[in-house]
């Protein structure tokens, strides 16, 4: 074998750890020859970290990965997935010699990229650069609050719910701008229990870092408050396990600051012609190049896929550490049930992702009175949701007086000393930080049970998208409030006024994009969403819309169909059409079906706040909202049309809005942009 990389003493290793990390680098350079592509260098350069972390300070047990005791290891360098893959297979969360075969094939337990819920031991889906750390912090932040949930006044790290977060993180990622906002954030918090390894190789795909990326980022980090502890590699560019050991161990024992250990390593490291090459960043070694690397690591260059059995046995000895780990966290939380009843009932109900009994009867009714803008009817039903849901917790990129986010009477989430701070408050400020926002809830849904909001105007959820994209992907139960839905905001103008965005997210396969009509509507569509546990948008109006009398149209409970008959023709005569329409315009459809009313020309209005929640309804349902033998329809949406020929049918019309809006009164914008009744009842008496 070659000769030992680390002072094996230290560590208390003996070869054979060695060799499980020369094996590991092995597999990952065959791995990616097999597949023919992938991303062999820095899996092989980082083998040593992985091992180091799996095998002696990640508490975690392969035989339970969901174990709320365990630590969370975020790769955010998603594309360096072997490393990650690799360790499961050693550490036995269920991945075998053959799925490291299957390294990028059709239905592999290995694709290109970890995707959280597919692979047993993947916290979360990596690949977009800098959602990994977004996500962590959100998890960093969700074991406080949680913490605070179960055992608020247990001493720092005494606690059963006390965790680490740990991330490897590569320069893409560090040169993302999520995560310079993530980051700031989680200094602010001073999220100690958050441990961020930086892959400093000064290569990206295009070659040097230089020619892109030549800040001082320990001195970033600094900036942000965190704890900066750099790492050198050894003379043979191996990477220096012993210091990488000892910078792990401060950084888990102090309790001011998140820590970032900036770790030099040599991509590759060490195949002799392409080590500290860009080449070997995203493209297999080549045979001859792989073969040479395994004679630098004492391996047999004619064996692929090499695994000796007493290799894998020695690494499988983690389980044995996982086990007694356990079994002594198992006895503390069962001496935390016996002391806590009411914290143990609310950590079962979480654990089952249950609700409370009768939690619906908190949703409230709003009086047809007075007019009352969506995001207000959003802000009202917040608060008693937040009554009976202690897991419910969120805020704003800086705009919760505009979007009404804050849960009242409830403490700013900072770990500050004031009257209004609370380190397990319920209020969170993202800060404008829109992106990061968006990671941070899916890393918050990610790490337990409970149930994260946030809110900014429709027109930034262009800021957020990927991470958007990335919650519908994972499933996750993350719920956001974008107001000022549309050419209704007004005076600020075209940058503010969404056009294209309603259509662009109902795009994301996934997503239930929401726009509710009236403070009932909104009301009934939070219950949902709190039911379905998936991604949900609320599309909220900044201007007050009329509450909708039901003695004279039909219960707003229809709108958790995604679309209900909310007023058939007053004449009672069967209708000639239909008009379908969506938040603020639903009123207008109205004032429209009385006026073909007073015209002889019956019509039936339909609410559809939620295509996606139609789509999944019976096919009876949906014909009896929107029978096929009437195919006289309008929709009316301040948007563009986009998409609406699904429910309008090739005969219908769509009056929307085909370019951007302009800084004016929303009156005089609706009346300027056609969103009037006479044009509505222009549209259907030209198809009738």
């Amino acid at each position: 074998m070659a000769p030992s990389p680390v002072n094996t003493e230290i560590l208390g290793w003996n070869d054979l750890d060695d060799q499980a990390i020369s094996y590991a680098r092995a597999l990952a350079a065959d791995a990616v020859q097999r597949a023919g592509n992938g991303h062999p260098g820095t899996a092989m350069a980082l083998a040593p970290v992985a091992y180091l972390l799996f095998q002696h300070h990640l508490r975690h047990d392969p035989r339970d990965p969901k174990w709320i005791g365990r630590d969370r290891f975020i790769l955010s360098c998603g594309h360096s997935s072997l490393t990650l893959y690799t360790q499961l297979f050693y550490s036995g969360y269920g991945l075998t010699l053959d799925d490291l075969k299957e390294f990028r094939k059709k239905d592999s337990a290995t694709p290109g990229h970890p995707e959280y819920g597919h692979t047993a031991g993947v916290e979360t889906t990596t690949g977009p650069l800098g959602q990994g750390i977004g996500n962590a912090v959100g998890m960093a932040m969700a074991a406080r609050f949680e913490r605070g949930l179960f055992d608020p006044k247990a001493a720092h790290n005494q606690s059963i719910f006390d965790h680490h977060i740990y991330v490897l993180a590569s320069d893409g990622d560090l040169q993302e701008g999520i995560s310079a906002e993530a980051s700031s954030i989680a200094g602010l918090q001073k999220l100690s229990n958050l441990i961020v390894i930086y892959d400093d190789n000064k290569i990206t795909i295009e070659g040097d870092i230089e020619l892109s990326f030549t800040e001082d980022v320990s001195a970033r980090y600094r900036s942000y408050h965190w704890n900066v502890i750099e790492v050198g590699t050894l003379p043979s560019g191996e990477v220096d396990l012993v210091s990488l050991n000892a910078a792990i161990n401060q950084a888990k024992s102090q309790t001011i600051a998140p820590t970032l250990i900036r770790l030099k390593t040599v991509i590759a490291w060490p195949a002799p012609k392409l080590q500290g090459s860009s080449k070997s960043h995203g493209s297999a070694l080549g045979v001859e190049e792989v073969a040479a690397t395994k004679v630098a690591l004492g391996l047999d260059p004619k064996e692929d896929f090499a695994m000796p059995a007493e290799v894998l046995a020695h690494a499988r000895k983690v389980l044995d550490r996982a086990a007694t780990l356990r079994n002594e966290w198992d006895q503390k939380f069962k001496n935390w049930r016996n002391e806590n009843k009411e914290a143990a009932e609310l950590s079962d109900r979480l654990a089952s992702k249950e609700l409370p009994k009768n939690w619906r009867s908190s949703l409230p009714e709003f009086s047809s009175d007075k007019e009352i803008s969506t995001r207000k009817a959003s802000g009202d039903v917040i608060q008693k949701l937040a009554a009976v849901l202690p897991e419910m917790w969120g805020g704003s990129a800086d705009l919760a007086e505009s979007n009404n986010t804050t849960i009242e009477g409830a403490k700013s989430f900072l770990p500050l000393s004031s009257s209004s701070a609370d380190p397990y408050g319920r209020v969170i400020h993202f800060g404008i930080r829109e992106h990061a926002m968006g990671a941070i809830m899916n890393g918050i849904a990610l790490h337990g049970g409970t149930k994260p909001f946030g809110g900014t105007f429709l027109v930034f959820s262009d800021y957020m998208r990927p991470s958007v994209r990335l919650a519908a992907l994972m499933k996750l139960p993350v719920t956001y409030i974008w107001s000022h839905d549309s050419i209704g905001l007004g005076e600020d103008g075209p940058t503010h006024q969404p056009v294209e965005h309603i259509a662009a997210l109902r795009a994301i396969p996934g997503l239930d994009v929401i726009r509710p009509a009236d403070a009932n509507e909104v009301a009934q569509c939070w219950g949902q969403i709190i039911e379905n546990a998936r991604p949900a948008g609320l599309l909220l109006s900044r201007q007050n819309l009329p509450v909708f009398d039901r003695s004279k149209s039909n219960s707003a409970a229809g709108a958790t169909k995604g679309a209900y008959i909310l007023r058939e023709p007053l004449s009672g005569e069967k209708p000639k059409a239909i008009l379908i329409a969506t938040g603020s315009e639903v009123s207008l459809a109205l004032s429209a079906q009385d006026a073909l009313a007073a015209k002889q020309i019956p019509v039936r209005v339909v609410s559809m706040p939620c295509w996606e929640w139609f789509r999944a309804q019976s096919s009876a349902y949906q014909e009896s909202v929107l029978p096929k033998n009437l195919s006289a329809r309008v929709s009316i949406e301040a948007g563009i049309a986009m998409g609406w020929t699904e429910f309008t049918g090739s005969s219908g019309k769509s009056i929307s809005l085909e370019h951007f809006g302009a800084s004016a009164s929303a009156k005089e914008l609706f009346a300027a942009f056609g969103f009037t009744v006479e044009r509505v009842t222009a549209a259907v008496e030209e198809i009738l």
